[in-house]
């Protein structure tokens, strides 16, 4: 994998364990010459995980809708910063950078870019891996809800499979990198001009 998307909180999150993860997965991505695709912002999290993978010579990109650019959360000196009108060629960009997808801790954005990427991975948009940081059980809950929904018949136990998950940063990268498909055939891209 050449770059990872990353969703994960614009606040730091009262656990400090949340800023150590991301600071983590930021060294483990630019020791690993794997580039960061982020939503473009220098605040909480994604600020911690931006500035660490550059402060460690990784490329970041950054992906952020112009009206974000007035609000003051995307003054960060990055490798490149990519500019769109809306949420969604937000979403739709990221996905089309990224070689796989990655959920650190994070609200309700971060939950709907997860569920999302998961989806469409089910729909087989794409076949990349989707991993969860599950940092101090953070998303415990949401695991039980997803295993609940499959012993409910809503979520079949192969899509449920799709979300790979671990505590620590390196056993999920290296989960994702066994995950990564190396066929020359790809499913449809997502156009963001479309969206």
């Amino acid at each position: 994998m050449k770059r990872i998307a990353v969703y994960c909180g614009s606040s730091t999150g009262s656990d400090p364990a949340y800023l150590a993860a991301a600071e983590t997965l930021g060294k483990l991505l630019a020791a690993r010459n794997i580039a960061l695709v982020y939503g473009g912002g220098n605040i909480g999290l994604m600020g911690r995980l931006a500035s660490t993978v550059l402060a460690q010579g990784g490329h970041v990109t950054g992906v952020i809708p112009e009206f974000f650019l007035s609000m003051d959360i995307g003054e960060i000196e990055l490798s490149e910063l990519r500019v769109v009108q809306s949420m969604h060629q937000r979403k739709a960009l990221m996905e089309n950078l990224a070689d796989g997808f990655i959920a650190l801790p994070g609200g309700l954005g971060t939950l709907e870019e997860l569920a999302e990427i998961l989806t469409w991975a089910q729909l087989k948009l794409h076949a990349k891996p989707v991993g969860l940081l599950n940092v101090s059980g953070f998303y415990d809950h949401l695991l039980k809800f997803l295993d609940h929904a499959v012993t409910q018949r809503l979520i079949k136990s192969k899509y449920r499979a799709l979300l790979l998950e671990s505590h620590d940063p390196q056993t999920l990268l290296d989960l994702m990198l066994a995950a990564h498909p190396h066929s020359t055939s790809s499913p449809p891209r997502i156009d963001p001009e479309r969206i």
